[in-house]
């Protein structure tokens, strides 16, 4: 709070953390609603409209320098009317602005910082700027100068710079029409290996984000041609990401990013979604390798995540903020000292030794743990939960406590993997409660999702990332208990994606329904950033139902997916990975395993089709409880009496019924 203004602004009603950081501001702040864009046009104001997040780090330096600051605060409020709104709550503003602000700059980032006309037009986009002109940086208090002048000389100028970027805005969201060929396959493998470190990792210059989506590309272009070079290139980035800073060794969980090669210094922020999306390519890794190790991190972040993370109603919080006591990633470092304080002379010296703990230091004098220069990986598992329960006693960062829909989605597919893959009961336990809050907790009386939750309140219908993200930890719970329940409401819930967003004109999904806010843009993404795209998460989720279902009309929505973002993949299907792996199920020969009988009895056989990398298989599970699932087209001719049995089915074909493990065994890995 600032201590010279004990007087709340309009976000002290909002239920979003990161709105209520802001409410004690002298900067007379409105939530983002159609009130203050009236105020605007009434008073004859432009608008100021800043978009961040509660643990961007950049965003407090802003808020500190200028909003908290009583001089920056009455330009503000004099002569504009300032907007906050969270990106994490509203993507779909955030994707219309910084899309603007991308192309006008060539670059984006949060905070975002946004002036606009009254009817939502950007005429001037920017990012973090501080509060005076600094090294050639335009300060933001001659900015606010600077366009109020304009405002008031040159309406004219500022309306059509309005229409201009509005037009170019809209332009980013066209996408072409175009068959996908095989060839795209290759292709994208080619040009991630040209942007691959070789010898840390990751792809592209520092800053250098985990990017989840190409290592799941990767694995499976190795399983399609037996490259192992892609394999290689996924392991290393997941050795070397673990053996970074940007991973936290003494309580677990990733950082955002990582601003050096090395993975050494990250921004400190955690955020749910790289950890959900992380968690899953080590157990694919583990799945593909056999290696222990890669399970073991999978382990650790699921330990995170059930530890800190989770509500009591079982719904994962949404990050960890990279501050605390106004220092960045004071809650993480340390020094020697400390260290053998807490484990003694002996254990403390051999602990910074192979975590690169110096007197030095390797940031602003303190230490990141960290693995880089060796390559053994100790245990140190007492010492680093002392380490932990010392560390706990320092001032925590900020978490963001809201829910929402589509990251909770994601980390139920997470955990639904982990089940499958790991046999660990507490995981499904946890994706399903997450579940069974959003269903029952984030739903109006039509079913329709919301897409933020806290304290009990829904805010914002919910948005395609909501509906895909979902979808998706759907179907993996249902591939992981096979419960009938889970992959009906994944078909009604995607039913009803289409039903809000999808393009009837040009095809593909639109960001939010056509029962929501108006914008400016309607928006459309399809190239990943740190998630993967709504759109590339519908399409291989319509390919998974259709694979688990046979439902035709569902392969045909997919198909039409593809290829109406066709030109944009096969342009640059580097950026494209998840959209991929669409695209790996359409060139392929999926596989069905269809095993019915008591749970008991075909144990062994659905151990058998669990075992291993096998992405384009998928298995249903059907005794007398679940038969619901014989009405699907893909069960078609079924048995359904109790004896134990598997139907192996490849290209819309099913070989004869077994009821030996032995005989599957062999039929499977043939």
């Amino acid at each position: 709070m600032n201590e010279k203004n004990t007087e709340p602004n309009h976000l002290i009603y909002e239920k979003s953390p990161y709105l209520l950081q802001h409410a004690y501001n002298p900067v007379k702040w409105h939530p983002w609603s159609d009130e203050a864009f009236e105020k605007a046009k009434k008073e004859d104001k432009p608008i100021f409209l800043s978009i961040g997040y509660s643990t961007c780090h950049w965003c407090h330096v802003m808020e500190k320098e200028s909003f908290e600051n009583e001089e920056v605060a009455s330009i503000i409020n004099k002569y504009y009317i300032p907007i906050k709104v969270d990106r994490e709550e509203r993507p779909d503003i955030d994707s219309v602005y910084m899309a603007a602000c991308q192309a006008l700059t060539g670059s984006g980032g949060w905070p975002l910082t946004v002036f606009m006309t009254g009817n939502k037009e950007p005429f001037f986009v920017g990012t973090y700027f501080p509060k005076e002109s600094n090294y050639g940086r335009p300060g933001l208090k001659e900015i606010l100068y600077e366009i109020v002048g304009v405002w008031r000389k040159d309406r004219d100028k500022i309306n059509r710079t309005g229409i201009q970027i509005t037009e170019v805005t809209e332009r980013i969201f066209k996408h072409g029409e175009r068959e996908v060929s095989k060839n795209v396959l290759q292709k994208a493998y080619e040009k991630l290996k040209d942007k691959f470190d070789k010898d840390y990792g990751g792809f592209g210059h520092p800053p250098k984000f985990p990017t989840p989506q190409n290592l799941y590309y990767l694995l499976r272009y190795w399983d399609m041609t037996g490259n192992k070079e892609a394999l290689e290139m996924v392991e290393t980035t997941l050795e070397s990401m673990y053996k970074g800073g940007i991973y936290d060794h003494i309580g677990f969980g990733f950082a955002r990013y990582s601003t050096d090669r090395e993975w050494l210094v990250p921004h400190f922020e955690k955020m749910l979604y790289d950890n959900a999306l992380l968690s899953i390519a080590y157990l694919e890794a583990y799945q593909a390798t056999g290696k222990l190790f890669y399970a073991k991190v999978a382990e650790e972040i699921f330990t995170y995540i059930l530890r800190d993370m989770t509500s009591n109603e079982g719904t994962f919080y949404t990050a960890e903020d990279a501050d605390s006591e106004g220092e960045e990633g004071k809650y993480y470092v340390w020094t020697p000292s400390e260290i053998k304080l807490v484990l003694g002379e002996a254990k403390g010296e051999a602990f910074c030794h192979y975590y690169n703990i110096t007197e030095k230091g390797n940031f602003e004098g303190n230490n990141i743990p960290n693995l880089i220069n060796t390559n053994e990986l100790p245990q140190f598992n007492e010492e680093k939960d002392l380490l932990f329960q010392y560390r706990k006693k320092r001032v925590h960062p900020l978490k963001d406590d809201k829910v929402l829909t589509s990251w909770n989605g994601l980390m139920i597919a997470a955990l639904a993997k982990g089940f499958r893959v790991l046999k660990k009961e507490k995981y499904i336990h946890a994706a399903e409660k997450a579940v069974n809050h959003i269903l029952d907790n984030m739903t109006d009386i039509n079913g329709r999702l919301y897409a933020s939750y806290r304290q009990g309140k829904v805010e914002h219908k919910g948005f395609l990332e909501d509906y895909a993200y979902l979808v998706w930890g759907l179907i993996e719970l249902f591939q992981a208990n096979y419960e009938e329940q889970y992959l009906f409401k994944a078909l009604e819930l995607n039913d009803d994606m289409l039903k809000y967003f999808w393009d009837d004109e040009n095809g593909g999904l639109f960001q939010y329904g056509w029962d929501a806010e108006n914008l400016i843009v309607r928006p459309k993404d399809s190239f990943d950033g740190a998630t993967p795209s709504g759109n590339s998460v519908a399409a291989v989720n319509m390919l998974k139902l259709y694979s688990l279902t046979g439902k035709i009309d569902i392969l045909k929505r997919a198909k039409i997916q593809i290829k109406s973002f066709g030109d944009n993949i096969e342009k640059v299907p580097e950026g494209f990975c998840y959209f991929l792996i669409a695209v790996y199920f359409m060139y392929n020969s999926l596989e069905q395993v269809i095993i019915t009988g008591e749970k008991k009895s075909v144990k062994s056989m659905l151990e058998i089709a669990e075992k291993g990398f096998n992405p384009l298989r998928f298995i249903l599970y059907i005794n007398k409880e679940n038969e619901d699932i014989f009405k699907l087209p893909l069960m078609k001719d079924k048995l359904s009496d109790s004896e134990s049995k598997a139907y192996v089915c490849r290209n819309n074909t099913c070989l004869a019924p077994i009821n030996n493990t032995k005989e599957l065994e062999k039929l499977l890995s043939d």
